[in-house]
């Protein structure tokens, strides 16, 4: 709560997004506005936006009362900030009271609805926007592709590929090909995705092996992966320096050291708790003695049931017991527990990360939301995984 009125100025909210705490920089919106000064547009949309990144919902509709008149930019930022906040019901409403729609609203509205675990509706979406007797573009289907990977469904996206060149005559480039690349691979289909490379009629780019190499350590697939990095490395060896220096990808076992340190995570812990609370949680990070112990719990639990860890998204040359401690104290794992065990009993939980998730740490959240009875949710730079009852939204497309 801002106390002092008098002392309060533009760079009064200014301090206070940075320090992400919205509902005091709301507050700063109304003082200021009795003093005649209006926050500035772009000011509210770094709000807003700001607003979809800690899933702040009922803040959201605060703001989104703020932003007006509204063009065409503001109604994307606004559907994306609903889009953040997981409330898709707000999000459509945005949608349908514009006035005009272009084809990057009919692609960030689509991507919302994939995003948030509702796939099906997303290609619903655009049979609507082809029956309005629009004429689809390239970034409508990438949009589309985005779909298809969240329902795990190929030859739906496979037929869209298609009609890009037999029913609306597009001259394909090499990022329409490694668009599909990257839907077959990062459904789990990398056969189907070599295959596609293999019978394609032009030479692929690094890009495109870029992609195949980075969806193979994802998903686990490391010896793979090392035969795209060594491919890549021929292809273009500046390109894999430059990826391994920024800490991106784990060319080799040594650089996922590097990678584990730049990796950071956050915890949500209790999502109406008025000052926000958020903690953070590095990979590796011991400091909490409770945690850690609360997670051996469950991992003992897990593995009573039948969970196998996924060693194999461990770079590191090491026994596999070391393995399965290393993934342990994954940064995502520790914020998880850390939550469970300082949280009332059944209340749904929230991490959001940075990076993509694994398919270790995928499955280890469906175990725990089996074992505790919780729902746990995830937001990963991808999208949205809601775990509960040991199934995920995503039915296992990530």
């Amino acid at each position: 709560m801002v106390n002092n009125h008098q002392s309060v100025t533009i760079e009064t909210f200014d301090a206070l997004c940075k320090q992400v705490k919205i509902r005091e920089a709301l507050e700063v919106i109304d003082i200021l506005e009795d003093k005649g000064y209006i926050v500035d547009f772009p000011r509210l949309l770094g709000l807003a936006k700001l607003c979809g990144e800690v899933e702040a919902l009922e803040e959201a509709r605060v703001v989104h009362d703020c932003i007006t008149p509204l063009d065409a930019r503001s109604y994307h930022t606004v559907i994306e900030m609903y889009s953040g906040c997981r409330s898709t019901d707000d999000a459509l409403n945005v949608f349908n009271e514009m006035p005009k729609r272009n084809s990057e609203t009919w692609g960030t509205m689509i991507r919302c609805l994939a995003k948030n675990g509702e796939g099906e509706r997303a290609i619903d979406m655009f049979t609507r926007f082809i029956e309005e007797g629009n004429k689809p573009d390239k970034e409508i289907f990438k949009a589309v592709f985005f779909a298809c990977v969240s329902i795990g469904d190929i030859n739906e996206g496979l037929l869209h590929f298609e009609s890009m060149y037999r029913d609306y005559g597009m001259v394909l480039s090499m990022e329409d090909y490694v668009n599909v690349i990257e839907m077959l691979a990062a459904c789990g289909h990398l056969d189907e995705a070599l295959d596609f490379v293999e019978r394609m009629t032009v030479e692929p780019s690094v890009e495109m092996w870029e992609t195949l190499m980075n969806l193979c350590w994802v998903q686990g697939y490391l010896e793979l992966g090392d035969r795209f990095a060594e491919l890549i490395k021929k292809l273009d060896a500046s390109r894999m320096s430059k990826e391994s220096n920024a800490g991106l990808v784990a060319a080799k076992a040594s650089d996922s050291a590097m990678e584990k340190l730049k990796e950071l995570r956050y915890c949500q812990m209790i999502r109406d708790d008025p000052k926000k609370r958020m903690h953070e949680f590095r990979a590796g990070d011991t400091s909490h003695l409770g945690t850690v112990s609360a997670f051996r719990s469950l991992k003992v639990q897990m593995l009573d049931i039948g969970f196998v860890p996924a060693t194999r998204v461990c770079f590191v040359t090491v026994e596999e017991e070391e393995k399965e401690e290393q993934l342990l104290f994954r940064s995502n794992k520790l914020a998880f527990a850390h939550a469970i065990i300082n949280s009332e009993a059944r209340r749904p939980l929230t991490v959001l990360q940075n990076m993509r998730t694994c398919i270790d740490g995928h499955n280890t959240f469906k175990m725990i939301s089996l074992i505790t009875g919780r729902a746990l949710i995830q937001r990963d730079k991808k999208k949205y995984h809601f775990y509960k009852n040991g199934v995920c939204s995503c039915k296992d497309y990530w």
